[in-house]
């Protein structure tokens, strides 16, 4: 490694080269500022940047302002070359009502879409997927744009730097994914990271174009993103970039940098992208030492200011209501009501296509992806005929990588443009868990920014699929705030609760029972027609007792009423988050006796939380203990009598003689 860094070669304008050292001075001098206030113990963490702010300037600068950059915990010249205030930023880091985040989140984990930039989540990799979907809105809407997405070395052996990076490639996304390698993880060296010499070694297995960059030399970085940011514009492709650098302080500053060789700290010392640049510039007298001396004066005045100004800025008022209501974008409470009676009989399956239908028509950069959902018309064959009537932009193949792909429909809502995802089966979205519950449900919450993405969820037993292709885990997204969850149980409400669903501009996760997609049929309204949340349907009426219920359960409730000759009282959730529990309420106040039924796992399933509500709220009007009905604990097996072990269809006749008997 060459102790020196080699401007010399590299031909740029001296009015270039001053902003560049103003640029990176500025975020050093912050810095240096935050390490003496966590001394101080005036700021809680830091995550420090210093001797890798070549490459946040250097990127950040080569940008138009319209494009947007994901950065990570050390990139705070990418905030500042922004020009994000840095009043605005000390309010961030202490937590105070001023900040982006109102208290709710630390460190660089927000965005400002006024500033086209989104930061990072802990788990590092998934700002890459999102990069994906910002690029596919610049190439769906022919604009001359690219995106910058940031990860460290250590990031780059997680599964979604493998998924965005193949999804980029595949789809010719203008994308450039740029890699800090600083030498650790924490602590953990390259040498127990990756076994490639280089990252962007890495670059060719996906058949995309590389480059090695010294992360220090921040003409290098500028000139050589400048040309590739060019090309990139006038014919999108992803580029690898890996950017050789190094941090000089910890992992955060609690950690310290002792698992590092002196040697090697010492070595890297001499290559300071700042303080080597402003020597070279020095020698070179595009600048002197009394700009130098005034400059920094300046910067420290400001600095000081600020800090001074954020310290006295007012507290998070502590406020319940407002917690609750950040967690979703608000929407209209409005339905939309068919203009004319014409109906058609449809099956739930076709309720639900010609739902989808009607809203691509009426959403004209409307996006649904999912594996084999073209030409093959989607497992479920969903989607058959979409791609002649909408083209293959619109109706997309993907790839496997549920990840890669919840994280691309999220970057496209960052540019206004709604989309559908089909996870083939409900139990494959497992592989994009992160960015579900950890990304797209909290990101309103935390910064402001709503995330407008519907995902479908084939789901459901009884059709002897196994363990991989029938469970019934609404449970794991209506535990997750932020997240609003649909299971319709008829075709009438498929269609209705589907489009008021792709009409919210919040995350909905939205179940499709396979069970009932050719087994049920209905008259339903021809046009565009919307089912608000939250609103309970009573499908029939009884005196004996309540089955409060959803999906495939609504079918085994009327079945069971039907052979045990009751009188009952059955409640169709429809929407799990929100929950109706006004209509819980009445149902329970007139029978006195209830069931909750579902099809998911008994042990923490929503029936739980139903019954310690009604159990809590509603005690006094119960003539018999809540009565929960569900599938036996273990995952559900293929064998068709172990399948009918496993559902509640049978329990449920033998928990309603029960409770008649009570």
């Amino acid at each position: 490694m060459a102790s020196k860094i080699n401007y010399s070669k590299i031909k740029v304008a001296k009015k270039l080269k001053v902003e560049l050292y103003e640029k990176m001075l500025w975020p050093r001098m912050i810095e240096e500022k935050m390490l003496v206030l966590i001394r101080q113990g005036k700021i809680s963490k830091w995550f420090s940047g210093i001797g890798q702010e070549a490459i946040a300037v250097g990127c950040a600068s080569i940008l138009k302002d319209e494009e947007i950059i994901f950065p990570m915990h050390r990139n705070l010249g990418v905030f500042t070359t922004r020009g994000i205030s840095l009043y605005n930023l000390f309010c961030q880091w202490q937590g105070k009502s001023d900040g982006f985040t109102k208290g709710r989140d630390r460190s660089f984990h927000f965005g400002s879409m006024e500033h086209n930039v989104v930061g990072m989540i802990s788990h590092l990799g998934p700002q890459l997927s999102l990069a994906d979907g910002v690029a596919l809105s610049h190439k769906l809407r022919k604009e001359k744009n690219l995106t910058i997405a940031f990860t460290g070395e250590g990031g780059t052996s997680e599964g979604e730097f493998h998924e965005a990076l193949n999804v980029a490639a595949v789809w010719k996304l203008p994308v450039i994914f740029a890699v800090e390698n600083n030498g650790y993880g924490l602590s953990t060296p390259t040498s127990e990271q990756y076994a490639c010499k280089h990252i962007v070694d890495r670059a060719k297995g996906y058949g995309m174009k590389s480059l090695l960059l010294d992360g220090n030399n921040i003409l290098e970085i500028y000139t050589k993103l400048s040309q590739i940011a060019k090309q990139i514009r006038k014919n999108p492709e992803p580029y690898l970039i890996e950017f050789k650098t190094f941090r000089m302080r910890g992992h955060e500053e609690a950690s310290g940098t002792k698992y590092v060789p002196k040697k090697l700290m010492e070595a890297w010392s001499k290559k300071d992208p700042v303080n080597n640049f402003e020597k070279f510039l020095l020698k070179e007298k595009v600048i002197s030492k009394t700009y130098v001396t005034e400059l920094k004066k300046e910067y420290k005045q400001k600095i000081n200011d600020e800090v001074a100004k954020a310290f006295d800025s007012p507290h998070v008022v502590v406020d319940l209501e407002t917690e609750k209501e950040d967690l979703f974008k608000s929407s209209s409470t409005e339905n939309i009501v068919p203009s004319s009676d014409n109906t058609t009989n449809l099956r739930f399956i076709d309720a639900l296509k010609n739902g989808l239908d009607l809203a691509m028509d009426k959403h004209q950069e409307l996006i649904i992806m999912g594996q084999d959902i073209a030409e093959y018309g989607g497992a479920f064959k969903i989607t058959e005929g979409f791609i002649d009537k909408y083209g293959r932009e619109r109706v997309r193949n993907t790839p496997i990588c549920e990840s890669a792909i919840v994280g691309a429909s999220i970057g496209l809502s960052l540019k206004g443009i709604k989309s559908v995802m089909e996870m083939q089966f409900s139990d494959f979205a497992t592989c994009g868990f992160t960015q579900i519950v950890n990304n797209m449900a909290k990101l309103n919450y935390r910064w402001g920014q709503n995330v407008d993405v519907v995902i479908r969820m084939p789901c459901g037993g009884g059709v002897g699929a196994g363990p991989f292709h029938s469970q019934t885990n609404e449970a794991w997204y209506a535990h997750t705030p932020g997240l609003k969850v649909v299971y319709p149980s008829n075709p009438y409400d498929a269609k209705g609760l589907l489009l008021a669903a792709i009409e919210d501009p919040n995350p909905v996760i939205f179940f499709e029972h396979k069970g009932l997609y050719r087994s049920t049929e209905a008259e339903i309204p021809d046009e565009y027609y919307t089912l608000k949340f939250g609103e309970a349907r009573l499908v029939s009426e009884g005196e004996d007792l309540s089955i409060i219920t959803y999906g495939m359960g609504v079918i085994w409730a009327q079945n069971a009423q039907e052979s045990t000759g009751s009188s009952i009282d059955i409640l169709d959730l429809r929407t799990l988050n929100p929950l109706d529990y006004d209509s819980i309420e009445k149902t329970v106040k007139k029978t006195g006796k209830v069931i909750i039924l579902h099809e998911d796992n008994l042990f923490g399933g929503l029936g739980g939380e139903i019954a310690s509500h009604i159990s809590e709220h509603l005690f006094e009007h119960l003539d018999a203990p809540p009565i929960r009905v569900a599938s036996i604990d273990t995952p559900i097996p293929f064998n068709k009598e172990l399948e009918k072990q496993y559902l509640p269809v049978d329990r449920l006749i033998d928990r309603i003689n029960y409770l008649r008997g009570y």
